[in-house]
This record gives C-alpha cells, structure tokens and sequence, in this order.
C-alpha cells in the first residue's frame, strides 16, 4: 500500500462510531429528488418500517444533463429534511456539490453529505467542497466519478480526508458509457474491488439504482454487491415512482424495497475456523500456480513479440498489422466459447495483450 494511502486507511473512522446497525445490508433510501414535503414525509414515514433502512436520502440540488429540467428545490427542502429527522430515527443525507450547498447543509444540521458522480469528475469543485468542510465532523460519502478512472476517486477521498475528513465511506455507482448496454451505467466491478485493495479500512456502498437505470435490476445489482461483501446499499425510493421528477424508472414503492430487502442474502466475510477453510486454501494455491504459469507464458509471449518487433523495423514493416490482429482476435473468441468462457472477456483480455505487445515493438 502506498505511504499516503496507508496513513489514510488508518485514520478512517469505523463506520459504527458514526452509523448503528445491526442488519446487513444496511440502507441509505429515499426518493432521488425532494419534491414536496409530503412526498418527502409520507417515503420516510413508509421507510422507517424496515429495520435494515438507517439513512434517508434526498437530492435537493440536482445536476442535469440539460437545462430547463427539474434541478432540484434547493434550500427550502431543508426543512423537510429536519421534519424527517423528528418524526422519524432516521439519518438524512443529501448531496452537496459546492461549497453554498455545505455551508447550507452543516447550518441546517443534515447528518450525511454525499458528493455525486458529476462533481467527483472535478478536482477543483471536490478541493472546493472539502476546504468548505475543514474543521467539520460530518461523514461525508463519495460517488466514484462518471468515467472509470480509480485515480478521481481516489483524489477525491484523499482531497477530504486532507480538509480533515475522518468519516469517510465511498459510493460505487457505476460508469458512463456510449455503448448500447442492458444497464444504466457499466458496474466494473473491479475499480471499487481495487479502491478496498487500497483502502481496506474504508466503507463501501453500492448503488443498484443508478447502475441497472431500471427497478427491475436493483435486486439482482444488490445481491451481486452483498456476494461481494458490500454491506451498504443506497436504493432510491419514492412514494409514487412513476410521477417522480426526476429518474422515475430507477426508483421502487417503500413496501417494494422493504420486501427485497428481505429476500437479499448477505454472506459471511471471515472464512477462518470454518471447514471449508482448508478446501478454499488449496484451491487458491491452485489459482496461484496458474497466475504464476499465466505470467509466465505472457513473459514468454513478449520475447517473441519483440523479435517479430526487431524484424520488421529491419524490413521497414508497419507494426500495427490490422487485418493480422482481427483474425487472431476472432480465433481467440471462437476458442473461448469452445473452453466454456466468455468470449467478451477473453477479447477485452487480449486487446490489453495487443496493446503491450504493439508497445514492445514501437
């Protein structure tokens, strides 16, 4: 672990000195937009019935793509936010996304801020927000940015954690994308895996709202992020989602949620003591004799590539061969599914190969 990250990951304050809960997964829920105080008071009255629901969210300045779209009823839904914090146990927590909005939210005594996927994209707004937070006590959650990229996400937890921000926990959310997808928002699930790899002390929370676009992915989105020993989850909900203003196709009823959030199995982190231990152990000493060939073999393939390399600089030989690259590429696939594996993810394996090897030889 890097020396910066390794100071970092030793200050995060546990998350039980600033979040009770005795279920998994534990849920920040409510509606992606405030509306009206009663839609705002009728979700949370409706959400305090589930024993896993500790934090009620709701967004009151919102960041849209286009102008003259609802942004949000800023300030004055503040208020609602006090209304649900004496009518109910429940946390609140909304976005924040310059320095206006903390100064706001810490006068108007909001629990939780989160700093969204549009924001964490900017160095200049995040340094902004943190400098806003210097000498606050407030836990402050943050959403990986729009684009994959883990050094953003990073940044901006280390910009905070430089304001003095103990009280940290990260948001994945997923990815924006061109491609045509079944999702929203590509989950890649790797960037938040190597966010805890760095930080293991951090808490992570996953997004099934934003990742799936659509109601009908939250529950298969969770269970996935509960497999991989996510314990947060933040859903939105809405008293009557399809007259939401704001993403009503990714938002579900109080009862809908509070029923799926029965049906999610959370599954033990620690494996120790436990039969099936040893079973584990060996199969994992067999996965790292197979990395360890795997490197091996990769090592082996870039000597010959760079030979290959050497022989067409002699002969003034492009090193890109295109039509050369797409066969072996539509070899590689067709193989894949005879092996039983993704053809996807053998081809995205072998244009990383590809890349290096094109690079060996430049």
């Amino acid at each position: 672990m890097p020396e910066n990250l390794k100071k970092l990951n030793q200050d995060i304050a546990d998350i039980s000195t600033w979040l009770k809960f005795d279920k998994i997964p534990w849920v920040i829920a409510g509606p992606c937009s405030a509306e009206t105080e009663e839609q705002v008071l009728s979700t949370a009255r409706e959400l305090m019935k589930s024993a896993h629901v500790k934090v009620f969210r709701a967004g009151l300045w919102k960041p849209r793509t286009r102008p003259n779209t609802f942004e949000g009823v800023g300030k004055a839904g503040l208020e609602w936010l006090k209304t649900v914090k004496t009518e109910t146990p429940l946390l609140t927590t909304t976005e924040v996304a310059s320095a206006r909005h903390v100064e706001l939210c810490l006068e108007n005594d909001v629990d939780i801020l989160w700093i969204g996927a549009r924001t964490t994209v900017n160095p200049f707004l995040v340094q902004e927000i943190a400098d806003a937070l210097r000498g606050a006590d407030i836990p402050v959650l943050v959403k990986n940015p729009i684009n994959a990229e883990l050094g953003l996400w990073l940044g901006a937890i280390e910009r905070l954690y430089d304001s003095g921000i103990r009280k940290l926990a990260a948001i994945h959310r997923g990815f924006s994308t061109y491609m045509e997808m079944e999702y929203r928002n590509r989950p890649d699930w790797q960037i938040p895996i190597e966010l805890k790899r760095l930080i293991p002390n951090l808490p992570l929370i996953c997004d099934p709202s934003h990742i799936g676009g659509s109601r009908q992915f939250i529950e298969p989105i969770s269970q996935t992020a509960l497999d991989l020993g996510i314990s947060g989850l933040m859903i939105e909900t809405h008293i009557d989602p399809d007259r939401a203003l704001s993403d009503s196709k990714q938002q579900i009823k109080p009862d809908v949620l509070i029923s799926l959030l029965e049906r999610l199995r959370a599954r033990s982190a620690a494996i120790a003591g436990k039969p099936v231990a040893g079973k584990i152990g060996r199969l994992r000493a067999q996965i790292g004799h197979v990395d360890r060939q795997i490197m091996q073999d990769l090592a082996e393939r870039m000597r010959w590539v760079e030979q290959i390399g050497k022989l067409k600089q002699q002969h003034g030989i492009a090193v890109l061969q295109i039509n050369q690259w797409e066969n072996i590429l539509e070899d590689h696939m067709a193989r894949a599914e005879q092996l039983g594996l993704d053809a996807e993810f053998v081809k995205a394996v072998f244009e990383l190969i590809h890349a290096q090897a094109v690079k060996r030889q430049l």
